[in-house]
């Protein structure tokens, strides 16, 4: 691995050990969980290692192929206010995992991923990562439930991005030839195993060439409007309600919501008909899953990503095309953007008897139509698999 000889070249010698944390796409749920909706995600055989060694001395000292500055703290002095670069996450991380135990050992390692950033969740996977390596050479043990939360409090209250758990749930709790069932009001979740009378399928990641940060994009509005819509849903039918930022659609019934829906601004109102159309299509896809029917699992992708682009209203030009070409694209199940939808990339799922045609369909008819991307779009085949060793 590349992270392993670049540490070799900065250190000379070999690290102590390489943590793995894989990506996840989730094929149904999108936009669901910040408002406790439920999900339906895959951890995928690609992900994000790093290659790192123990400092007694309590100083982190991180290196990222991606990135080009090298950051650094102290355990006992992270900095409190981010510094709007990519270790945001480790610091936030850093402070997270301190709150609730002792660090007294540092670290310093490369960081390698596999696969352009944008819409897998690598910042979920970065800080997961680096945890589960701070937490070994500090001899702390967390449970998967801890690793989420940790990981979930450095991006809500560090880095400053309003997101639900979907993203570190699946990079923790997901499983090889299964799907994630995950209800992100009680956590409770399922592992539905992959039907063996189910048709053969891969996971297709097309990379639009575009990455995007979702703290400098729209997708913190979109959450205020889904909470806006919750509120204002709760004062017109009377139901009690209490702080703003404590406010759920999962809170509101959808009766109340088809009473009252004409009344709410126009776009509280999509935000609103795409949480609750995605909570049903989520149900559906379970179960569509546990009986192995993955056609009808596939247009319920097609319909999410749907309304991702009608009611959510996110996509960049970009990602709105590619998820054009997959509906017009033989031996592709279903497919959407993957993860905020705000540039970054599209998931799909993919009949493997077809996959040479769908590589060689999408890449022509996408830089068709945006040729300044051609050597910046990529495509690349996955399979499901486990989450982190923990």
């Amino acid at each position: 691995m590349k992270c392993q000889e670049v540490f070799r070249e900065i250190y000379g010698k070999d690290p102590t050990d390489t943590a793995f944390c894989p990506y996840r796409v989730c094929p149904i749920g999108a936009h669901s969980d910040h408002q406790l909706g439920k999900i339906l995600g895959f951890a995928i055989n690609k992900g994000i290692y790093f290659a790192y060694k123990p400092k007694q001395n309590g100083v982190i000292e991180i290196t990222s192929l991606q990135f080009d500055k090298r950051a650094q703290w102290h355990i006992m002095s992270t900095p409190k206010i981010k510094e709007n670069d990519w270790a945001d996450y480790l610091r936030g991380a850093t402070i997270a995992l301190a709150k609730n135990h002792p660090l007294t050992v540092g670290i310093s390692g490369v960081l390698e991923g596999q696969l352009p950033i944008g819409g897998l969740s690598s910042s979920a996977a970065v800080i997961i990562v680096f945890l589960s390596a701070l937490c070994k050479v500090n001899n702390i043990r967390l449970s998967g439930r801890e690793m989420i939360d940790t990981a979930l409090a450095a991006e809500n209250k560090y880095v400053g991005v309003s997101c639900g758990k979907l993203d570190q749930s699946c990079e923790v709790f997901c499983k090889k030839d299964h799907i994630l069932y995950l209800d992100t009001k009680d956590d409770s979740y399922e592992l539905i195993p992959t039907s063996p009378k189910m048709k053969p399928y891969k996971i297709a990641i097309f990379f639009s060439g575009i990455e995007r940060t979702l703290a400098g994009s729209a997708f913190n509005m979109r959450v205020d409007e889904c909470r806006s819509a919750g509120y204002a849903l709760k004062a017109f039918s009377g139901m009690p309600y209490g702080k703003f930022n404590e406010t759920n659609l999962r809170d509101v019934p959808y009766e109340i919501y088809e009473a009252y829906k004409d009344q709410l601004p126009v776009n509280w109102m999509k935000r609103a008909e795409h949480w609750y159309t995605e909570f049903e299509r989520v149900q559906k896809g379970a179960e569509a899953w546990r009986n192995g029917d993955i056609d009808t699992f596939g247009k319920l992708i097609f319909q999410s990503g749907n309304s991702s682009i009608y009611n959510y209203e996110t996509g960049s030009p970009e990602l709105k095309k590619l998820y054009e070409i997959m509906t017009e694209t033989e031996g592709i199940y279903g497919g959407r953007f993957s993860g905020a939808g705000f540039k970054g990339c599209c998931m799909a799922l993919i009949n493997p008897a077809y996959e040479k045609s769908i590589l060689e369909k999408v890449e022509k008819d996408y830089l068709a139509a945006f040729p300044h991307l051609k050597g910046k779009y990529s495509s690349y085949i996955c399979e499901s698999a486990d989450g982190v060793n923990l």
